[in-house]
């Protein structure tokens, strides 16, 4: 099973079919996890030391209760599990508690329920409010525990739900590429957005989970299919979980000691900008490429 960040440490310059650019970059940690624990807990002071330049404020509105979500996955999941040709692969890579990112790539409606299904954790979405204009579609919603954001009000109401998430110490599900990918021929992977990076930069013990999902689109292509086609394989390969501070330390990850994180923290304020929007566009490119190594098509 790959762990977070495989491949070799250079951006390189990607060209698909369809013209479009993907940066990806490539890293290959093999050092043990042990070794890296060691090391990232050198670095928290200076982290700290930056931060009211990665700091997200949490949002107002607590995370919705979800008893009916807790009914479901107790009794109808151990049912339906069964049934179904869902393969997950790497489960006990996904912690039981505590806060957790699990971060897959996104083709078809149903990637949120096979990340929960593979999470066995209550797993909580952000979905945009027109899911909640109809009521049983509003319904279905909150009893799963998806939580509502405001177009209108962009990136930021999206990151203040997402920090509320983590605050709570609960498990936060996420696509990086940041909508479903639209291309009709393969690769599907889009290119990264760094929402992923500054939310395990901002809970830097968070535990970042990898998952590629493999065969979500055979079972249900938007604009296709209307209804699940169950009968088809899903498998959900889940990687190696690391947190930020574990990267960040890394030679291979981020490559920061504490010293130049505090020498970083007197920096002009530009220059902190632009060094820490670098860091969250190579811990995404890093991430993206992970998925594409456990499958992602």
């Amino acid at each position: 099973m790959h762990s977070l960040f495989d491949g070799c440490y250079r951006a390189t310059l990607i060209r698909v079919e369809n013209r479009v650019k993907v940066w990806r970059t490539m890293a290959n940690i093999k050092t043990d996890l042990t070794s890296i624990l060691f090391v990232s807990s050198d670095v928290e002071q200076g982290w700290n030391a930056l931060r009211d330049h990665w700091n997200i404020q949490v949002a107002s509105k607590p995370i919705p209760s979800t008893p009916v979500y807790s009914f479901l996955r107790l009794f109808l999941s151990p049912l339906l599990r069964p049934m179904l040709r869902w393969r997950v692969n790497g489960s006990r890579n996904i912690p039981r508690s505590g806060p957790t990112i699990l971060a897959a790539n996104h083709l078809s409606h149903i990637d949120p329920i096979a990340v929960i299904a593979a999470a066995r954790r209550t797993t909580h979405y952000l979905a945009k409010d027109g899911h909640f204009k109809n009521p049983l579609t509003r319904f279905v919603m909150k009893a799963t525990g998806q939580i509502e954001t405001q177009r209108e009000q962009g990136g930021s109401d999206a990151l203040a739900s997402a920090a509320t998430v983590l605050e709570s110490g609960k498990a936060l599900g996420i696509f990086p590429e940041g909508t479903r990918s639209k291309r009709t021929e393969p690769p599907f992977l889009l290119p990264g957005k760094t929402g992923v990076a500054r939310l395990a930069a901002a809970y830097p013990h968070a535990s970042v989970v990898p998952i590629a999902l493999v065969g979500s689109r055979r079972i249900m292509q938007p604009q296709l299919h209307k209804f699940p086609r169950l009968w088809r394989r899903l498998d959900v390969n889940v990687g190696a979980n690391i947190t930020w501070l574990e990267w960040l330390s890394h030679p291979k990850g981020g490559a920061y000691s504490n010293e130049d994180l505090l020498e970083l923290a007197q920096a002009k304020e530009h220059e902190i900008r632009a060094e820490l929007s670098r860091l969250f566009r190579l811990f995404t490119d890093q991430l993206m490429v992970t998925l594409a190594h456990l499958g992602a098509p």
